[in-house]
């Protein structure tokens, strides 16, 4: 009865063993790549020429993975302008700058008495990016002497 008892007991040793060793994997599956969005606060619609727009954005993570990098580029399709960030920073188009902050202002200076408008691309360093569009119309308005606005046809 105990040679049996033994038997049994050395036998489950071995399975259970069996079941540790090809449960084990070396291979540990950890997600490094998580989506992510930048949301900007409203800007204005109108710029006269060397008025500057303040963009707040904001970078919004799914998850986080301590070793992803966030940079930032911008390339102006239609009329004349600089972006800078809020240490001052001229941005230079198509060029990659770091991002340092998950939320970050940006300065857009109109040089255009027509309408400009340029792209700015959030990219990390998994080859993922978002792109954000931007439009001005030219505020070439001009005040009557009433102060009103309006003008008298």
């Amino acid at each position: 009865m105990k040679k049996r008892f033994y038997q049994m007991l050395v036998g489950c040793y071995i399975v259970a063993a069996l079941v540790l060793v090809a449960a084990c994997n070396d291979k540990l599956d950890i997600q490094t790549r998580y989506p992510f969005t930048v949301e900007t606060m409203p800007v204005p619609k109108k710029l006269k020429v060397n008025e500057t727009a303040e963009i707040r954005c904001e970078l919004k993570r799914e998850g986080r993975w301590e070793d992803t990098r966030y940079t930032i580029r911008w390339f102006l399709f239609d009329g004349k302008g600089t972006l800078k960030t809020e240490d001052g920073t001229v941005l230079l188009p198509n060029d990659r700058y770091p991002l340092t902050q998950e939320t970050f202002r940006l300065y857009y200076t109109s040089q255009s008495d027509e309408q400009s408008g340029f792209t700015v691309w959030v990219e990390d360093s998994d080859g993922q990016s978002v792109e954000l569009e931007f439009d001005f119309n030219a505020d070439n308005d001009k005040e009557d002497g009433d102060g009103s606005g309006i003008e008298e046809e």
